[in-house]
């Protein structure tokens, strides 16, 4: 069902099944059809339009998908308050996190032995920027892991270690550039180790191989020691809980 906001500058909304969303229309010249999807949030309807196409065509268009969209929604894991109860994930585990305003202000990372229960991240000085310092830790721990990583890798595909960037790539976990750069999403240090390490050390292969051709296919293969179908099944199906937190 189609509705309309009131006032100035009023945009759609569309029902889908107890929650009502606005529609985004983006007219993008080069595009050929009309696209439909839900966002990466989950809080908005986007349709992308031809140069000829029109707005009411477009809203149709949306509510012609209705029930596509309403199991696309289905899909999305419920929304999480940032940081609601007290927790990160790291490394795939999730690590309580402790403010103390008489602790320094350096995170401090405790009880990482084994699978990490009972482990903690103490955190001092102001509470308001503790989730803005959580997350430059993050960063921090995910430049250290993936260095190591690419170090790892490059070492068994025989290439130099090239350059690392992280990235905040809403669609994309890696990437690599002509020039050698590899770019990865530095959400993965959320996730365990072997779906961290299954991105680095796909980006290494196209270092080698700028495609997805059977020799790609065959050096992460053979560089990647755990279980490459299980590891991109997890980001597939559990990838966007890496957004729960820091969004």
């Amino acid at each position: 069902m189609i509705e309309w906001l009131r006032g100035e500058g009023a945009e759609p909304v569309i029902a889908l099944g107890d929650r009502t969303l606005p529609i985004v229309l983006t007219r993008k010249a080069r595009a050929k059809r009309m696209i439909l999807r839900l966002s990466e949030k989950g809080d908005a309807v986007q349709v992308t339009l031809p140069r000829y196409g029109t707005k009411r065509e477009a809203i149709a268009f949306a509510a012609s998908r209705t029930a596509w969209l309403e199991a696309q929604l289905a899909k999305r894991p419920p929304p999480r308050e940032k940081l609601a109860d007290g927790t990160f994930l790291y490394c795939g585990k999730r690590v309580q996190l402790v403010c103390d305003p008489k602790a320094p202000r350096a995170p401090r990372l405790e009880g990482m032995e084994g699978d990490m229960r009972g482990s903690r991240l103490v955190i001092g000085g102001p509470e308001a920027s503790v989730p803005k310092r959580l997350e430059t830790w993050l960063r921090s721990e995910a430049t250290r892991l993936m260095d190591a990583d690419l170090a790892f890798y490059c070492a068994a595909a025989g290439v130099p270690v090239p350059a690392l960037a992280l990235s905040r790539a809403r669609r994309r976990w890696g990437s690599c550039s002509s020039s050698g750069t590899v770019r990865l999403n530095w959400r993965l240090v959320q996730a365990s180790d072997p779906v961290r390490r299954s991105v680095v050390a796909h980006e290494v292969a196209h270092l080698v191989h700028f495609d997805h051709s059977p020799a790609f296919h065959a050096l992460l293969g053979s560089i990647y020691e755990d279980d490459l179908p299980a590891a991109d099944a997890w980001l597939k199906r559990e990838g966007r809980s890496l957004y729960h937190d820091f969004d």
